[in-house]
């Protein structure tokens, strides 16, 4: 177990590295263009050298990419190439809130998906028929186009809710369950549907198995054959379906965060990249890969605990 855990986390640590350096070669390979971005285009050629050499991106691409690696190993991303802010205070203050999103987000589509999924399987008749048109419907709309639905009901309509703006759970509680309510329901809504059908699926291929047979010609009840059992073994694709889920969440998150001027790293992003303000997305990026690794490490240990057979992979 230990040895699977030591692969999985080289196998995290490589990824990060391959897709940080490719970036940072795409990015930082601009040269003077990052510095005219922020000059502007009546910048004199004087001016525009001077601060490529200040910024040292006159240096070697991998002699770059070596310092921000240690500067990411130290805490330190640098600095905003227009505000000057510290890239790592920025992302102190965006993580929590993309974070909170996510995971409020991830936890109920985990437990509606399960719901959702189990009783289509097993009872069948209608409620399957709605999971599965739940499914197309969820993949058919986009969550900014939810959330502007949720947006005209329950802010504008119905009043129950705040349109826009965020409210730290530090300064009211209260206030920020009703802040992050709206954006994580845009969010939710088109991934349980998905969630759902996925794990729908496994548990009708784990209801067909031989050993679901043999278990109800032993007496046991459907109660234990489903929960104790057939969720065991069906608890493996599920748990893959949530892991992509995390990736589709920060990429939702994006347009959810603008639409609801949440201040996370999905609006930070898009305005660094719309500026060319490319410490910043540097940040941003390596705080979403190492997210999605995170999850998928926990994702992996908890197939692992499920499913024997995923140890030794």
């Amino acid at each position: 177990m230990y040895r699977v855990l030591l692969r999985k986390f080289l196998r995290a640590v490589t990824i990060l590295l391959v897709v940080s350096f490719t970036t940072y070669l795409l990015m930082y390979g601009k040269g003077p263009g990052i510095v005219r971005a922020v000059l502007g285009r009546e910048a004199q050629e004087a001016d525009i050298r001077r601060e490529v050499t200040r910024l040292g991106l006159d240096r070697p691409l991998l002699v770059q990419y070596g310092d921000w690696l240690q500067g990411l190993l130290t805490g330190d991303l640098g600095e905003s190439l227009f505000t000057g802010q510290s890239v790592t205070s920025l992302l102190a203050t965006r993580v929590p809130v993309t974070l909170a999103l996510v995971f409020l987000t991830l936890v109920m589509m985990a437990v509606l998906s399960v719901l959702l999924g189990v009783t289509a399987a097993v009872r069948g008749g209608w409620i399957d028929r709605v999971v599965q048109f739940l499914s197309v419907l969820g993949a058919a709309v986009p969550p900014f186009v939810i959330a502007i639905g949720l947006v005209f009901t329950f802010a504008i309509a119905v009043r129950v809710f705040p349109a826009t703006g965020y409210v730290s759970p530090d300064q009211s509680f209260g206030g920020w369950i009703a802040s992050v309510t709206l954006p994580t329901l845009a969010l939710l809504i088109g991934a349980v549907a998905g969630a759902a059908a996925q794990f729908r699926g496994a548990v009708i291929d784990t209801l067909s198995q031989d050993f679901v047979r043999t278990l109800r010609a032993r007496g046991i009840s459907e109660r234990e054959v489903v929960f104790r059992h057939v969720l065991r073994n069906a608890g493996g694709p599920g748990l893959m379906t949530l892991n992509l889920g995390v990736m589709t969440l920060l990429g939702g998150a994006v347009f959810i965060e603008q639409i609801f001027a949440l201040p996370g790293l999905g609006s930070a992003g898009l305005e660094a990249s719309l500026q060319g303000d490319v410490p910043v997305v540097m940040g941003i990026l390596v705080v979403a890969i190492a997210i999605v690794l995170v999850v998928n490490l926990f994702a992996d240990l908890a197939n692992a605990a499920l499913t024997p057979k995923a140890r030794t992979r």
